[in-house]
């Protein structure tokens, strides 16, 4: 994931906020899913882009594709077993589009 601190994300938009997603942005070819693959179950609404990723069993959403990053996977800092530091920056998911073109 880098050295700490590791930048983090503190989404205010109404899924991020009751969920208590805390996104760590992965690259995609830094990240690899060893086990549970199977049990992974995908969902998708608003624009489509972003693809939720859910354990089928328990409802947990650990990691998924977000629009914001599509080169990356959003891994929840709060399902991590080991949390490094974390350097944690506002994004005003409420008001996704300006926040996101703020991201660039």
């Amino acid at each position: 994931m880098g050295e700490p601190p590791v930048a983090a994300l503190d989404c205010n938009c109404s899924v991020c906020r009751m969920t208590g997603f805390l996104h760590i942005m992965v690259p995609h070819e830094r990240f690899e899913l060893l086990t549970g693959r199977d049990a992974l179950s995908s969902y998708r609404f608003g624009t489509g882009a972003a693809e939720h990723l859910f354990c089928r069993h328990c409802g947990v959403k650990s990691f998924y594709q977000p629009r914001s990053h599509p080169e990356a996977w959003s891994v929840n800092a709060n399902c991590l077993d080991d949390v490094p530091e974390l350097a944690v920056e506002l994004f005003d998911g409420a008001n996704w589009e300006e926040a996101a073109a703020a991201l660039k």
